[in-house]
């Protein structure tokens, strides 16, 4: 009898689908789904609730979800939940696995001592990111440096990743895929009303309020002088225990509007698609998903001046280094509307070219068949019975503890989460 065999693939790193976090389970979300149609078989993990009495096996839209249960919701339950996941892929034993981001790197070695093939995103240069402290850092860059070895391939999701990671591996162990999204169509501007900007030119930020952000950075240079406009910064702010978000409020003019964390993606559509430019502040990471969203959404875009945001938004886009750059952009883009026009339809030939979703995940699915090549590939048929618990029944002591990973660094995946769909 003729099998027919199934392309199997495990999903590690996220909280897990339906996304409701960040980029990453967003990207997870969609590639499931997308690779699930086109005849995978696909399992997803997803951390579970704390008090959850056991391991959940369910199907979502043709996704296998593993919801596996924690002790305790603070980020050593992320690191719980992160070992747990690895002891269950090596039971199961999956031809292929996709690990997003390398913060808990150091499991993944067990998955290459047991000889499962592993492609991992390596995500942006987290340890770089001023909001860790020094052993943070160091934790994350050791952590980088054991997904490079351990990984069977790397995935960027920019050139510079790539570059920079060809500092550590041979560059053909390296492919750059970017981030992906959806087209922002044309929605009403009606849904604008309740924030009293139906009939009011804005420009949009969209970010979590922190100094890499460069957020008090724009809203100074907004706030610089009158301008006839909004300023919409969207983002969670606490002034009760962080100084940078009271610093933020402090500089913004009264023009300058915060109303909060937005996560109604239709208000967030027409938010993006109506604004007259978007700033984006962010200094340190790949390809961000809140900039691929703002070029999906034809947004003229004013960035700040680095090598990541210069690739993503393309030549066409402004580009400030400073708060008075950033004032300049701001004033040219509101005193010429036919400029931002003429910059709208670079960003949506940019997003067309390099990050719709229908591309890059088709550029995702040739690469992990091609990394299935040579690898076990499972029948569908019920011929062989599975191997029993018992027989890969792993010790307790498999992964290191959770005690041997600083408890803070382990908010890594939370740092991802969007406070109004961001990275």
């Amino acid at each position: 009898m003729n099998s027919i065999f199934i392309k199997k693939l495990s999903i590690l790193g996220t909280r897990g689908i339906p996304a409701n976090h960040g980029g990453f389970e967003t990207f997870a979300e969609r590639l499931a789904l997308y690779l699930a149609q086109r005849g995978w078989e696909i399992t997803v993990y997803c951390q579970g609730n704390v008090g959850q009495a056991e391991t959940i096996v369910d199907t979502w839209q043709g996704v296998q979800r593993i919801t596996i249960p924690v002790s305790r919701s603070s980020a050593l339950g992320t690191i719980e939940f992160d070992c747990a996941s690895i002891r269950d892929v090596v039971r199961r034993q999956p031809p292929l696995v996709l690990t997003l981001g390398y913060n808990t790197a150091i499991f993944c070695t067990y998955l290459r001592w047991r000889g499962i093939t592993n492609l991992i995103n390596m995500d942006g240069l987290e340890w770089r990111r001023d909001k860790w402290r020094l052993h943070e850092r160091v934790w994350l860059w050791l952590n980088e440096r054991i997904a490079c070895w351990t990984g069977n391939h790397l995935i960027a999701d920019h050139p510079a990743i790539a570059t920079h990671l060809a500092t550590r591996v041979k560059r053909h162990k390296i492919t750059t895929i970017p981030y992906g999204a959806d087209a922002v169509g044309e929605p009403d501007r009606s849904s604008l009303e309740a924030l009293e900007l139906d009939d009011t030119v804005y420009g949009l930020v969209i970010a979590r309020p922190e100094p890499e952000n460069s957020v008090l950075e724009i809203v100074t240079a907004f706030s610089r002088r009158p301008r006839g406009a909004k300023l919409v910064v969207l983002g969670k702010y606490d002034t009760d225990t962080h100084n940078y978000h009271r610093e933020v409020l402090a500089a913004a003019s009264e023009e300058v509007i915060f109303p909060g964390a937005i996560y109604n993606k239709t208000l967030l559509c027409a938010l993006r698609r109506h604004a007259q430019f978007y700033v984006h502040g962010h200094r340190v990471g790949g390809t961000n998903p809140s900039l691929v969203e703002a070029l999906g959404a034809k947004n003229a875009i004013i960035a700040h001046d680095n090598v990541f945001n210069r690739w993503v938004a393309g030549p066409d886009a402004r580009f400030f280094a400073t708060e008075s750059d950033c004032d300049m952009h701001i004033s040219a883009l509101l005193a010429d509307p036919a400029t931002a026009r003429a910059m709208s339809s670079a960003s949506k030939q940019r997003f067309e070219g390099a990050f719709r979703w229908e591309g890059v995940l088709a550029q995702y699915e040739a690469l992990l068949d091609r990394h299935l090549v040579g690898a076990e590939r499972h029948s569908p048929t019920q011929l062989m019975p599975a191997p029993s618990a018992a027989q890969h029944a792993l010790s307790s002591d498999t992964c290191p503890p959770a005690a041997s990973r600083n408890s803070s660094t382990a908010q890594h995946r939370g740092m991802a989460e969007l406070e109004t769909e961001v990275d």
